[in-house]
């Protein structure tokens, strides 16, 4: 044993040490404490981790089983949670290995990543949008059903050296293998042999490892849109893209290419949705429209709330949900679309409900209602 852990690199221990597995388990089980798997790992909480330790040291660490379940907004997605002991090594590991991916990332990628994100990807497409004419706005079919293992892990070991940590995501990348097997159809790209539709593909979407290797897979990708075709203006948000430009020739010759650039990584795009469009048509992103000048909630997203809300008030009135409950249902809603220009959309939706003065004893009745305009 004592040969082994002096065998193995600095990062691999630093990983496997129980203070950085302590911060992974903090990070895991941040606002899921009451969940039962979390509070049983966390009711012995040093046994586990050392357990886990000594599994990632010799090299015994197996995954749990995934539990899977779908989500059906904004369409049906296929979710697949790992156990909460798998979570905390996808945080160690995650700890490690992440610095050394930001320092080469595009700075418009905005998916799972520090001081990024949606609202941040959003003002930076309305930027991208007051300063050229023309957008392509494309996204990709069955990304995380797609990504092909082989390609993944070359693409990894460029900044990975270390074999042991490559073992370790080695066996979290095939333990998610044929995961959302049932959702993907099988795409043909030049060159492929019969025994192409046996490639081992597909990270389950939840892992945080799976968010972080998407970006990672797509990394090339970015790099050629900026340097190999020259856009200036292009920024991506998980498996949704956009370039922008003064000329549609130019954007429709950047298409013909970006498609053929993800073939090699056997992707491909929703090519019928996939139209240069002028950006003062406004820009589907993220679930807003959003203009040169302005924002609006997608229209989808505005009924599904609508009847969501009702719901949950119809749920409160008959007293099967409490006020605070009812509460954090629409002030969720209010902080979403507050980044669109949605005033008089929150007046509408708002309008119906009536609280019960009881649920407000303790609250100024004015500020309360203002908090529903």
């Amino acid at each position: 044993m004592s040969s082994q852990i002096s065998c193995h690199s600095d990062a691999f221990r630093k990983l496997c040490s129980l203070p950085h597995l302590l911060q992974a388990f903090q990070r895991a089980a941040t606002g899921k404490r009451r969940k039962i798997d979390v509070a049983a790992f966390e009711f012995q909480l040093m046994d586990h981790l050392l357990q886990l330790h000594e599994a990632l040291m010799d090299g015994s660490y197996t995954l749990g089983p995934y539990t899977h379940f779908y989500i059906h907004e904004p369409k049906q997605r296929k979710i697949s949670a790992a156990t909460f002991r798998d979570r905390v090594v996808h945080h160690a590991l995650c700890a490690v290995i992440e610095p050394r991916f930001e320092q080469v990332f595009i700075p418009d990628s905005y998916a799972n990543r520090v001081n990024k994100g949606t609202h941040r990807a959003i003002d930076r497409l309305q930027q991208f949008s007051r300063k050229y004419r023309y957008v392509l706005r494309c996204d990709i079919r069955q990304h995380f059903a797609s990504i092909d293992h082989v390609i993944l892990l070359e693409g990894l070991r460029k900044l990975i050296p270390e074999p042991e940590i490559m073992v370790l995501i080695d066996k979290i990348i095939a333990g998610g293998c044929d995961v959302l097997a049932d959702e993907y159809n099988m795409a043909w790209f030049p060159d492929d042999d019969l025994f192409a539709i046996c490639r081992p593909r597909g990270l389950p979407i939840g892992n945080l490892t799976s968010q972080f290797w998407s970006n990672c897979y797509l990394h090339s990708f970015d790099l050629f849109i900026k340097r190999e075709l020259g856009c200036k203006a292009y920024l991506r948000y998980v498996d949704d893209f956009a370039l922008f430009a003064d000329s549609k020739q130019q954007l429709w010759e950047w298409k013909i290419a970006l498609k053929l650039r993800l073939a090699a990584l056997r992707l491909t795009i929703h090519d019928r949705k996939a139209q240069v469009l002028p950006t003062s048509n406004g820009i589907p992103w993220l679930g807003f429209v959003v203009y040169p000048g302005y924002r609006k909630v997608k229209a989808r997203k505005v009924r599904h709330t609508t009847r969501r809300l009702q719901e949950r008030y119809h749920a409160y009135c008959n007293g099967q949900i409490s006020f605070a409950e009812f509460d954090a249902s629409v002030q969720g809603w209010i902080n979403y679309v507050r980044f669109a220009d949605s005033w008089g959309l929150r007046r509408h939706v708002l309008k119906p409900i009536r609280i019960k003065p009881g649920d407000l004893r303790q609250k100024n009745s004015r500020a309360a209602s203002r908090r529903y305009q």
